[in-house]
């Protein structure tokens, strides 16, 4: 399948980047629904690892099964699927080729000691995703962790590692740890930073939250008050976020968070596409609803992202 201009755009934004990692990035933004127009919905189903089976699942326990998230993403028409090492390995055979796949490498869990400093384990490796016929590896960072320079270290060198062989770096950007307090991880100033690290780290696509009307750092308030940076509404504060992507020149894809009412999802969407995000990713908002429910409301944001709803 030929790689249409709006891929193409994207793709000489990464200029050093290989065959291998352009042609990975070029099946994930070539995929499902909303391939070839550079907007993307991904669904990551990490949260089993992160809080636990029955958060996750019991909302509808069909989630339990690895092969139902397969399903919905390749059914739903998304452009990729992320998920831990175990969860991919239960349906890489059955599903290969089917969707684009994103290897989580790193996770923490909800049973760490809450006065423990925010960090990740290495869960997975570069040759992992390989074996497994990934698109790219994702990466957890915690920027305002007092362990995140460590974090820093060890996805600068996996992602080496993986660019090496061919394979693109998704990176969560998630800020979080002992320097910030709950208003402050998803700030606007913060979020801002949050993606600016990931895109200097070597993130091929950046993953982030979106962020309130609230700035953290005095230094930075300083500075939006004064040059007037807009971050009065969503729409504006994904700009800003865009900005500090390298000028729009990355991937962002922007977070769902726990579930919640149909049309704030919409609602996000429409923010993050008229902000010019390049898409969701897009978890609990999805797979803890019914499946039709699911296929609905995944239908729905892939037409707002093409413009049309």
């Amino acid at each position: 399948m030929k790689a249409t201009r709006a891929v193409q755009k994207i793709l000489k934004n990464y200029e050093t980047d290989n065959p291998g990692v352009k042609g990975n990035l070029c099946r994930i933004l070539m995929n499902g629904k909303l391939g070839g127009t550079g907007k993307l919905i991904i669904l990551p189903v990490d949260q089993g690892f992160e809080h636990g089976p029955a958060r996750s699942f019991a909302a509808n326990p069909a989630g339990y099964d690895p092969h139902y998230h397969f399903n919905l993403a390749i059914n739903a028409g998304l452009n990729a699927f992320a998920a831990p090492l175990g969860m991919i390995e239960a349906g890489a055979d059955t599903f290969a080729g089917q969707i684009p796949t994103i290897l989580k490498v790193n996770s923490a869990n909800s049973l760490i000691p809450s006065e423990t400093p925010k960090t990740q384990a290495i869960t997975a490796c570069v040759d992992d995703a390989l074996r497994l016929g990934c698109s790219a590896i994702g990466f957890t960072i915690y920027p305002g962790s007092s362990m995140a320079l460590d974090m820093f270290s060890e996805i600068s060198a996996m992602r080496e590692e993986a660019a090496a062989k061919g394979v693109p770096t998704v990176i969560w950007s998630y800020p979080r740890g002992e320097s910030l307090d709950k208003e402050g991880e998803t700030a606007a100033d913060i979020s801002s930073y949050a993606a600016q690290i990931a895109a200097l780290l070597g993130a091929h696509i950046i993953k982030v939250k979106l962020s309130t009307n609230h700035l953290s750092l005095p230094e930075a308030k300083t500075v939006y008050e004064n040059h007037k940076i807009d971050i009065s509404t969503q729409t504006a504060r994904v700009k800003d976020v865009m900005n500090s992507a390298l000028g729009g020149r990355r991937i962002v894809v922007f977070s769902g968070g726990s579930k919640k009412g149909a049309d704030n999802v919409y609602d996000d969407a429409r923010a993050i596409r008229d902000g010019g995000g390049n898409g969701s990713i897009i978890g609990r908002n999805s797979f803890q609803r019914s499946y039709p429910d699911a296929l609905e409301m995944l239908n729905k944001l892939i037409e707002i992202y093409k413009g049309k709803a």
